[in-house]
């Protein structure tokens, strides 16, 4: 007579179920290293090593330099092992990409510990579109090898969807960029040089319907026609020029101890007026795309490499146990 578990239907057919269950659990997908969620159950990410005079000089250790032949294009953010997100106007066709990790310089000495590594795969997000406000402004990077994170490599959380900034919230911009700016207030040649160490400016988010009439003041589009959509956020600084921030660079907010990545630096317009917003495309907006790629490309983790060895070491087993 069967019993309800089949335990007597022979080693065999044991062992056959047992194999089945844990060929079922390597089919699993794990979940990537993302995200912040309010019960601190994600321990890696978003919490930086930081110098010792913090009133002078933050370490950011997620910035990215991104490169095309060594020379820096764009900004972007560490995000995983082997993940780097940045903007999608930063991709320039079928270039030779490598980016640089762990370094305030943009030409870091050869005993610095800085990290040069060259980029495998670039995904673009598939909806973006756009010359004058971009939209769906992303691009993930996969890395040739995975890093080590250490105080000068360590990622920074994507926000889950449900995640919201006030107004008013105090964040950070970061980059290389420069813009000459003459004493009429007004910028020539933005981009045209580059800071040799990093910038940090502190900014506030502000309302999108305010910042969408600061775009509109000089903009032949009608103001029914929205500029600044649903999937971007603004901040501003009263004091510094946003464009020292980079192009895909972050825009960094730390909430309860853990820094969050709320934007990428979007519309290099901003910079065409020093009062200018910074505009930025809102990151909850894309949480599910960016893990759907960054599952789809996962490796082998330490822990399903355990379940294989111990899965090859069961097919050895006699019949007859």
């Amino acid at each position: 007579m069967a019993t309800s578990c089949g335990l007597d239907a022979g080693p065999g057919s044991l062992r056959r179920r047992i194999l089945t269950r844990f060929l079922a659990l390597l089919l699993v997908p794990l979940p990537p290293n993302l995200g912040y969620k309010e019960d601190g159950s994600q321990s890696v990410c978003g919490i930086p090593w930081w110098l010792d005079k913090l009133e002078t000089m933050h370490h950011w250790p997620w910035e990215v330099s991104v490169r095309i032949e060594n020379e820096h294009v764009c900004g972007g953010a560490l995000i995983d092992s082997t993940w780097v997100i940045s903007a999608a106007h930063c991709i320039q066709g079928n270039k030779e990409y490598s980016v640089l990790l762990g370094s305030r310089k943009l030409q870091p000495a050869s005993s610095s510990g800085a990290l040069k590594i060259p980029v495998r795969d670039i995904t673009v997000h598939p909806k973006y579109w756009g010359r004058n406000f971009i939209r769906n402004d992303l691009a993930l990077l996969r890395l040739d090898a995975p890093v080590t994170f250490s105080k000068y490599v360590h990622p920074i959380c994507l926000p889950e969807q449900s995640f919201g900034l006030e107004v008013e919230t105090q964040c950070w911009v970061t980059g290389w960029g420069q813009g000459k700016q003459h004493s009429s207030g007004e910028l020539d040649g933005v981009g045209e040089t580059l800071t040799p160490v990093l910038h940090e400016v502190k900014v506030f988010i502000i309302d999108s319907k305010r910042c969408d009439r600061v775009f509109h003041k000089k903009s032949l589009y009608p103001p029914v026609i929205p500029l600044i959509q649903r999937n971007m956020i603004c901040a501003t600084s009263n004091e510094e020029n946003l464009c020292y921030g980079d192009p895909g660079g972050p825009l960094a907010c730390e909430v309860d101890g853990r820094w969050i990545l709320a934007g990428v630096s979007s519309l290099e317009e901003a910079c065409i007026k020093p009062q200018n917003p910074g505009v930025y495309t809102l990151l909850t907006k894309y949480t599910n795309w960016i893990q759907k790629q960054v599952n789809h490309g996962v490796l082998l983790g330490p822990c399903r490499a355990s379940w294989l060895l111990f899965l090859s070491w069961l097919l050895q087993l006699p019949i007859g146990l």
